[in-house]
């Protein structure tokens, strides 16, 4: 098992990417601590983890809130005695046309899926500073920090913030041994996808964009983190690996069957 002794911290793990990365971890030997502001469905799958001989603990927490995601890194430590990994995971979607857009829902959007990821990974930084022995954070951006949708406006630009972020946080925290990466998933059958693809027309458009023909899954997201997470990417730091499909490779429309 590759995380064997190492903790770890998911955020937005209640389901979807966030779910699947957390089961991988505990798979692969690590305890994990997931948090989330759906706390029923953040508590099922600490359970399910557990049933499956894992270890795991659920927190409920905002992402975007700093004295909760403070919390969160000193829940983890004192559970666990220590931080390896920090996966910023959580995320919204405040799906608008451009002109009808709120600023409400534009700064929530921010709040959550840029300002969370800095504020997990600064906390989470801190603790692994204090150890003295490095660690991993993964931000979970998305091909929209390359490709814009003007219909998720808000979710676009923090993805695009995400990736400065990532680089941001490689360059300041690799004095310390800490390495920080993103992924960046193309269209994951996830609950998020779902809901902003939510009639046939709009499934169809979005194969048409993918050469593999189909949605990727949350478990093929997971399999990457486990290889940021680990030694098998030690010399990597400040990047995005993009698993999109061939989404962003794509020039052209390729037909869907019917």
């Amino acid at each position: 098992m590759r995380m064997q002794g190492k903790v770890a911290v998911v955020t937005g793990a209640a389901r979807g990417i966030g779910r699947a990365v957390a089961e991988r971890f505990a798979a692969e030997g690590a305890k994990v601590v997931l948090s989330d502001v759906l706390e029923p469905e953040g508590e099922a799958t600490a359970k399910a983890i557990a049933d499956a001989g894992g270890e795991a603990v659920f927190v409920a927490s905002d992402a975007g809130d700093k004295a909760a995601v403070d919390g969160l890194v000193a829940t983890t430590v004192e559970r666990f005695g220590r931080l390896d990994c920090a996966v910023a995971n959580a995320a919204i979607v405040r799906a608008a046309d451009f002109l009808e857009l709120t600023e409400e829902d534009f700064d929530e959007s921010i709040r959550v899926n840029l300002k969370g990821a800095f504020l997990l990974g600064q906390a989470a930084a801190r603790q692994m500073k204090a150890q003295g022995e490095g660690g991993t954070i993964i931000n979970m951006s998305s091909v929209n920090a390359v490709l814009a949708i003007p219909a998720i406006a808000p979710y676009v630009v923090a993805k695009g913030g995400l990736a400065q972020l990532t680089k941001v946080e490689a360059l300041a925290l690799a004095p310390f041994g800490i390495r920080a990466n993103a992924i960046g998933p193309g269209s994951i059958g996830t609950e998020m996808v779902r809901q902003v693809n939510d009639d046939p027309a709009k499934q169809r458009a979005m194969l048409s964009r993918t050469p593999m023909g189909r949605l990727g899954e949350p478990e093929e997201i997971a399999s990457i983190a486990v290889f940021l997470a680990t030694e098998d990417s030690a010399y990597m730091t400040g990047q995005t690996l993009y698993a999109d499909g061939g989404r962003l490779a794509l020039n052209y429309t390729v037909p869907v069957a019917d």
